[in-house]
């Protein structure tokens, strides 16, 4: 372990590295990069670096293999496979589970590591340390004989070339060398004495076929099982890779053996599914309020429906954005999103309301009222989104895991309020030259809720002039007046409470 630690340390964009060791013989090093760094370059130099290690490693690391992965820590789901009833004993789940599987997992796009939580098949030999006394023999005795004598060789031809010219036959010469039974195993010559007797492998040993490790295990309900954890590629897409996953694996299960069956009860793409759900119910929802609001204050369908058709149109335009720059939807980018989403919506009710108040107030066409309010309005509208969008810019430039994390949220905000301020200028303006109607006189003075809800709005606004006490003008002794607020005209009249006074009424 500390002669690959020397060698990964000073990798280019390395954060971090860690070691775990394990009872069994097995060690696993992991090794950090910052964000950015390029996947394919960071395992190449990881792997360059591991050769360099390789020849001062012990003989048995080597010949047992060391590999490099590229694949994130944290497992992304579990795949469950079982025997209903019990028909199938764990041994042989795992056997099926590595042989037909697990390589088809391991191909799937936005896999990392696919791991084996279970055992396959495997030639067991059980030694009895009181015979192999008996007969005088070591471990190492038995593991040179099962290596000199269960080899796969190349046995050779007759006739082969050169030959003679009266050699008309060629043949291949092929041996068993590869054993493949435990008969066969058990009749391995350990020794062979002078007088013709022998020592088997089945006189010291219980040969038999059993799993390759038992030390993994998995169980499912209380059930034996055979699980097979998924790691996600450090370029993988979580929900794409668990969706590409649970579909090869309906593909498999077609062609399972009976009673054999799959779960994946541990899924963390069900999460983040869940959350872009209620992202997208949030946005839904803050539509249905822009529209609600709208339509109850400025009483038109038209006015009402101008925000609600910019604001999908300024998402849309984010999520292209987005997908140019390279980033995904997730749960960063959806929530940049839903508080983006007043921001959109107050760039276009700025812009017909106040069409709307001058085409209440001076009486304008739509087209002529629209070119007015977008000459007082447009400074406004930039300055603002300037403002907002240097808040978010600083954010952008972070490093590190933060800067990774916040970047996608501030490039969300800061398009999206570009979005909204561009169509604000643009598209804002033309709904409202071509869907608005020219304003009829009295437009809200109307009777039912529309009219309750004008009254009640207004009498807030009324308080302050009807609690208020004027002089008229011209009365010596001055007297006490009454108010009535004109809206929308702004305006207020007193009317004097006195008969005799001379001037009855004026204007505010």
């Amino acid at each position: 372990m500390s002669l690959i630690e020397q060698e990964m340390n000073g990798s280019p964009g390395m954060i971090y590295m860690e070691s775990v060791s394990q009872a069994n013989g097995t060690a696993t090093i992991t090794v950090t990069f910052e964000p950015g760094t390029a996947p394919d370059l960071a395992q190449v130099d990881v792997q360059n670096r591991l050769s360099r290690a390789t020849p001062r490693l012990p003989q048995a690391v080597i010949q047992q293999g060391v590999r490099v992965d590229r694949a994130r820590s944290n497992f992304l789901l579990f795949v469950m496979i079982y025997s209903e009833g019990g028909k199938l004993q764990p041994v042989a789940l795992g056997d099926y589970a590595s042989r037909s599987v697990l390589p088809e997992i391991q191909r799937v796009p936005g896999v990392g590591v696919a791991q084996l939580f279970g055992t396959e098949r495997a030639m067991r030999i059980w030694l009895d340390p009181t015979k192999l006394i008996s007969y005088n023999l070591a471990a190492s005795d038995i593991t040179a004989a099962i290596r000199a004598q269960n080899v796969q060789v190349s046995a050779g031809g007759i006739g082969e070339l050169p030959n003679l010219a009266s050699q008309t036959i060629t043949a291949t010469v092929v041996a068993a060398g590869q054993l493949d039974s435990t008969e066969a195993f058990g009749n391995i010559v350990l020794r062979a004495n002078t007088d013709g007797s022998s020592v088997r492998l089945r006189d010291v040993a219980r040969v038999e076929i059993g799993g390759q490790a038992y030390a993994p295990f998995a169980r499912l309900n209380g059930s034996n099982a055979v699980g097979i954890g998924v790691q996600l590629s450090p370029t993988g897409n979580a929900m794409a890779t668990a969706a590409a996953v649970q579909k090869r694996m309906e593909e498999l299960s077609r062609y399972f053996p009976e009673s054999v069956k799959f779960r994946m009860p541990y899924d963390t793409s069900k999460f983040v599914r869940l959350s872009i759900i209620q992202v997208v119910v949030t946005l839904l929802e803050a539509i249905g309020l822009v529209f609600l609001v709208m339509y109850l204050f400025l009483q038109g369908f038209r006015y009402a429906l101008i925000p609600t058709v910019v604001v999908p149109v300024a998402l849309l335009g984010t999520f292209g954005m987005l997908l140019a720059i390279g980033f995904s939807i997730n749960v960063l980018t959806m929530f940049a999103m839903v508080l983006a989403i007043g921001i959109l919506v107050d760039d276009a009710i700025v812009v017909v309301e106040n069409v709307e108040r001058i085409m209440i107030e001076e009486g304008l066409p739509p087209r002529e009222a629209t070119r007015k309010a977008m000459g007082q309005i447009t400074g406004a509208i930039v300055g603002i989104t300037t403002v907002l969008v240097s808040v978010f810019v600083p954010m952008a430039f972070f490093g590190g895991s933060v800067g990774n994390i916040y970047r996608q949220f501030a490039v969300t905000m800061i398009t999206s309020m570009l979005f909204s301020a561009f169509l604000a200028l643009s598209l804002t303006p033309a709904l409202c030259a071509t869907l608005l109607k020219p304003v009829a006189p009295g437009h809200h003075d109307r009777g039912g809720l529309f009219g309750w809800f004008n009254r009640g709005f207004a009498a807030p606004r009324r308080a302050p002039a009807g609690w208020s006490a004027w002089r008229c003008a011209g009365s010596g002794s001055g007297c006490w007046s009454t108010s009535r607020w004109s809206w929308p005209a702004a305006r207020c009249s007193c009317a004097c409470l006195r008969r005799s006074c001379p001037t009855r009424t004026r204007v505010m």
